[in-house]
């Protein structure tokens, strides 16, 4: 199989933006933990830009706001133009039909085949005849390489094929946008080259915009046209991958390379040592 090639361009500097976070900062209900302060991203038409950070830092939080299942505490999110958070729920339903997204490790519907998987976004959405639906899915599971697969149930089938008929469902209403939270988690070496592969060449035969959350940076890398990492609530580093790769600062060495010493520590923040063994800390 060919490696996937990223888009030449390498950068985000042509196009128009199909989605903007302008200033956002956004904490959950209780205020307590601030997730993103600041925090200010573009995407633009037909690139395949990437979203990483260590766990917790925000990423799939970035996903929600963009979706409308969350909303910012300040600044904006828009998606071709508009904005999300002040949308009433019957605008945010149209808009999100422009949107696909493969959530981690697929979420198929347990009690559905594979080809009525593929056919729910088009029947809850798409007044379209059984026989033109039929086409569609088989359109679709072919692009995946699981047009044989359309009568096996999800209980029959592998997780890199479960990943596959989802990311057939995500394109099943040739959405402008694709979201993928962490595609390439639990996935074997060929599966996964599979995956990356079709993220990218999905991406460019609709001629869509790809948000991926991932921490595979082999694999994203490969794909991906630019990349944001997050960290402390904002953008730590960005850039296309291959000037990531050849970066001296810390935190993106740190993770491009997965070295142990870093400015992201092991520990999770608490009492010293001393305090809790020699002092008789509290628990």
């Amino acid at each position: 199989m060919t490696a996937p090639v990223p888009n030449p361009a390498g950068h985000l500097a042509t196009g128009p933006n199909i989605v903007e976070l302008s200033d956002v900062d956004f904490a959950y209900a209780d205020g307590a933990r601030p997730i993103l302060s600041g925090l200010s991203m573009r995407f633009p038409r037909g690139k395949v830009v990437a979203v990483m950070g260590g766990s917790g830092c925000g990423k799939t939080t970035v996903m929600r706001l963009i979706g409308g299942m969350v909303r910012p505490q300040r600044g904006r999110v828009t998606f071709n133009g508009e904005n999300i958070d002040a949308m009433d729920q019957r605008d945010l339903y149209a808009v999100r039909r422009q949107m696909g997204m493969l959530f981690q490790f697929g979420a198929l519907f347990t009690d559905l085949s594979v080809f009525d998987n593929v056919a729910f976004p088009l029947r809850e959405h798409a007044d379209l005849p059984e026989s033109m639906i039929r086409d569609l899915v088989l359109m679709k599971l072919n692009a995946v390489g699981l047009r044989g697969a359309r009568d096996l149930m999800p209980a029959q089938i592998s997780g890199g094929m479960a990943r596959r008929v989802a990311l057939a469902r995500a394109i099943a209403l040739d959405p402008s946008l694709l979201m993928y939270d962490e595609p390439f988690a639990g996935l074997d070496p060929i599966s996964l080259g599979l995956t990356a592969h079709l993220i990218r060449n999905l991406n460019d035969a609709l001629g869509a915009t790809t948000i991926i959350v991932s921490h595979d940076v082999q694999e994203t890398f490969q794909i991906a046209d630019y990349v944001y990492f997050i960290a402390n609530g904002g953008i730590a580093a960005e850039g296309a991958p291959e000037d990531l790769r050849r970066s001296e600062d810390p935190f993106v060495r740190q993770f491009v390379h997965a070295e142990a010493d870093g400015p992201v520590p092991f520990h999770y923040a608490g009492p010293t040592l001393a305090d809790d063994f020699l002092a008789g800390g509290s628990r």
